[in-house]
């Protein structure tokens, strides 16, 4: 079953249009992720579900009842719908267990309970309650932000690039906590980001969307192993992509004789491959693959990214291409290498 419908929807601001034609189905209880590079329309789709921003066309329905069509809309406050936007955005002027209460309607010994129940959900420390937002670390303001939207028992909740602001080890860590404590609280959640890596650790459906349209929605490994064009290729993560000719489930191009995951009408394509689908050694032990040279080496610690020249490239010339390498067993420069891949290479529909 879905809880959220989207069916046909356009918005302009003036002659720019910021969406066209979206359709969209979030199933109960999932986590889905809107991604796109900035201007796509992400948070103006968004703010549409929330109610801040209205259709021109289309209508969008949640567990049933219709939220906007072309007779009606119902308001913000009234969709019952939780919303933390990136800043947290706190009352200053409030409490931690201010603020948390916020809209809250019940009184006394009640809401004091509920605060900390909420506080708890968290992982906030009681003795935080007093605090003031200028006091707190921005991990500890968007768990505030949280547990503020989660009290009013949301039927949905939106997520408008709420880690953005954190670091890097505090980002994945927040990630975590949040996608268990949505999931334990069966809250359908709807996540807007830019960031790849956090749309596909978070995400159990994944929207992409470019230039105001969504090009391509479902589970995340399938959008990273088999997306529709190159661009959605290349926004998820690093991708080679080269040019083959297609013949009887092969792809003959500059890597060699490769199985594609799907047949082609046509002798030539696009073919994809991810850069962890490539292997190196420094001898050749087969009659696959290609031969060359590591010509630049990207340490990263526990992975290391290698840029590999091609020798003999047949389509495209002085080719060179990237390649992922445990770190302590990457090649030095210069170093003469065999290039081999793993699995299917995907066939780019464009």
């Amino acid at each position: 079953m879905n809880a959220l419908e989207l069916h046909s929807i356009y918005k302009s601001f003036g002659p720019q249009r910021a969406l066209e034609n979206i359709n969209l189905s979030v199933p109960t209880g999932s986590r889905t992720v809107i991604v796109g590079p900035s201007g796509s329309g992400k948070t103006t789709l968004l703010r549409m579900i929330a109610g801040f921003e209205f259709p021109d066309a289309g209508s969008l329905t949640l567990n049933g009842q219709t939220l906007v069509d072309a007779t009606h809309c119902v308001p913000a406050h009234q969709r019952l719908i939780g919303y933390v936007p990136q800043d947290g955005a706190l009352f200053p002027h409030m409490t931690v267990a201010a603020n948390i209460g916020f809209g809250l309607t019940d009184k006394g010994p009640t809401r004091q309970t509920r605060i900390a129940e909420l506080m708890d959900s968290v992982a906030l420390d009681a003795s935080m309650a007093q605090r003031w937002p200028h006091e707190l670390s921005g991990g500890q303001q968007q768990r505030v932000a949280l547990a503020r939207a989660l009290a009013q028992q949301p039927r949905l909740m939106l997520l408008d690039e709420p880690f953005s602001a954190l670091d890097t080890g505090l980002r994945a860590a927040m990630r975590k906590m949040v996608a268990r404590l949505l999931a334990d609280a069966g809250v359908t959640t709807i996540l807007v980001t830019h960031d790849q890596s956090e749309a596909l650790s978070f995400a159990d459906q994944l929207a992409v969307m470019r230039q105001g349209r969504l090009v391509q929605s479902g589970p995340p490994m399938d959008l990273y192993q088999y997306p529709h064009d190159t661009q959605t290729a290349l926004f998820l993560g690093d991708a080679v992509v080269m040019p083959a000719r297609i013949e009887a489930g092969w792809a003959h191009c500059d890597l060699g004789r490769i199985a594609v995951n799907s047949q082609s009408t046509h002798p030539t394509a696009q073919i994809m491959l991810r850069p962890e689908q490539l292997q190196i050694s420094s001898t050749s032990t087969d009659s696959s693959g290609c031969q060359g040279v590591v010509t630049e080496r990207d340490f990263g610690g526990n992975t290391c990214t290698l840029t590999v020249a091609l020798h003999a490239a047949e389509f495209e010339p002085g080719r060179s291409l990237l390649v992922r390498s445990t770190g302590l067993q990457a090649p030095a420069t210069g170093s003469a290498v065999h290039v081999t891949t793993l699995g299917h290479a995907h066939i780019l529909p464009d």
